[in-house]
This record gives C-alpha cells, structure tokens and sequence, in this order.
C-alpha cells in the first residue's frame, strides 16, 4: 500500500502567524495532531505539532502571545505520495516524528501520521502476534 492510499488530503494549513492557542482550538475541532504551516514570505512549509505546543505550554511561554513562527519545525521530512507505508514508517521512526507532509512536486497534497500507518496495517492483515513473558503490575 502506498502513502497516496492513507494519507489524509483533508490538511489543515496556518499561517506563521496563528497563534499557538488558535492553532491548537483548530487542530483540536479537527482531532488532528498536526497543521501544515505555510510561509508566504519565505515560500517555505513547516509543520506544528501537538507536541510543539505541548513543549511551549510546559515551558511557561504565553499561547496566546506566542505565535506558530517561533515553534514550527522548518526542517521537514516529505514523503511522496508513491512512497509505500514501509518507507513513511521508516522515515518517522530515524527522524522520531510522528507526522509527514505529502508532497507533489512542490504542492502540499496531504499528511500521513503513524495512525494512519497502523489503520492500513491493521485492516491489510499486516499485524504481528506480540508476545510478552513478564506480567504488567496493576
């Protein structure tokens, strides 16, 4: 299966500008983890995640002063759409991400997330017996 088949093309995009409180009240309404940042000024795409924030509001910065610029990841990892599920997994798992913006070209054409990955593993019959020997405490 290949990225194109479970990404989401439905891509909730910002500006640099949002703030970290209305960009979390978006992805939030949307139960989504992550928001595609668009820069005009620099032509660039990022992305701002659930942990970005989470790491801003732990740290004691303001939501509502702080906007998505000063926390967005500007060194993303793409996947294309031909990737297949294998190589988006692989891709999250060095880089320790959870989320990967699809491009076309240069055109943002939709967003992959781990759950995602495992939705389509699931369903495709892709699941493997874990076992464990110790027993987890209540």
């Amino acid at each position: 299966m290949l990225v194109r088949d479970a990404m989401s093309s439905v891509v909730l995009t910002i500006g640099p500008a949002h703030t970290l409180r209305h960009a979390a009240r978006l992805m939030s309404g949307r139960r989504i983890g992550a928001a595609v940042v668009l820069d005009p000024d620099t032509c660039g795409v990022g992305i701002l995640t659930e942990r970005d924030i989470l790491n801003a509001l732990g740290s004691g910065q303001n939501p509502d002063h702080e906007t998505a610029h000063a926390h967005v990841t500007t060194d993303v990892v793409f996947a294309g759409p031909e990737w297949t599920l294998d190589q988006a997994a692989s891709a999250m798992v060095r880089g320790g991400f959870r989320h990967l913006v699809v491009l076309d070209g240069t055109e943002v054409i939709g967003i992959i997330s781990v759950r995602d990955i495992l939705r389509c593993w699931i369903r495709g019959g892709h699941t493997k017996e874990v076992r464990s020997s110790t027993a987890v405490p209540a």
